[in-house]
């Protein structure tokens, strides 16, 4: 009883946190228009799988910055495999590009911040000319961005969910807000928090799986799990498997 309170005390025991019983889950971090690499490590998952169900969570960022943006969301909007759960979640790119696609009072300035953040390359994924793609005149490129985007596209990226929970996971892009409850997070908080979320040592309740944030290796720390390995750059995507109370990883 002694030893147990002194390890509480010096912080040496640590919470397990677990999914439901029977259940795998498969969270993938941001792609980035790598449709080569999510072909392969979804095969791994479904290897992996051995014909069980899996539930596949996505955790956003499906383009810019890649080479193949318009054929990873066309591959996402087609329906699930049979042996997989799909959950996909919107990363701060999505929104981005639906800003620039939008008609907000400050259009013009959305829309060169998404190009020169990877949206020039989604353009060329939808045929968009390499002339065309990295010029400057936004009002040619905005006439690009909404004549060869599908409108199917478009709607498919406003539907995608912000969070999903997981047992003692939450699953978001970018993280939370430290010491706001969940149903009171701000929405551009769960795309593009950083430093206040990554610093952070709070026990949130739960352990918050995310991406957004580029590091060679997963971080893995008490509080969060980030799986963002940089696929576009680095050829590296990462999978976070949870099955019961045990993790292990995926990689391309």
């Amino acid at each position: 009883m002694v030893a147990d309170t002194i390890k509480r005390l010096l912080g040496r025991e640590r919470r397990t946190h677990a999914v439901p019983e029977g259940t795998r889950v498969y969270a993938i971090g941001d792609v980035h228009g790598r449709l080569d690499l999510f072909e392969t490590l979804v095969g791994r998952v479904r290897e992996d799988a051995a014909g069980g169900a899996a539930e596949i969570v996505l955790l956003g960022d499906y383009v810019d910055r890649g080479p193949d943006s318009a054929g990873l969301v066309e591959r996402l909007v087609a329906p699930a495999p049979a042996w997989a759960r799909w959950t996909m979640l919107r990363g701060n790119h999505e929104q981005a590009m639906l800003d620039a696609a939008g008609d907000g009072p400050d259009a013009r300035r959305v829309l060169r911040v998404w190009l020169d953040n990877g949206g020039r390359e989604t353009l060329r994924s939808y045929g968009t000319s390499a002339v065309v793609a990295y010029s400057d005149d936004l009002d040619v490129l905005d006439r690009e961005l909404r004549a060869r985007v599908p409108a199917r596209h478009l709607d498919f990226l406003r539907r995608l969910p912000l969070s999903h929970r997981v047992g003692d996971y939450l699953f978001v892009h970018a993280g939370i807000r430290p010491g706001v409850a969940l149903a009171a997070q701000e929405d551009r908080d769960l795309l593009w928090i950083r430093e206040d979320f990554l610093d952070s040592r709070d026990d949130h309740g739960f352990v918050v799986v995310h991406g957004h944030s580029i590091t060679r290796d997963v971080a893995e720390r008490d509080n969060r799990i980030g799986i963002d390995t940089g696929a576009y750059a680095t050829g590296r995507l990462t999978a976070l498997v949870l099955e019961g109370e045990t993790r292990r990883y995926l990689s391309t």
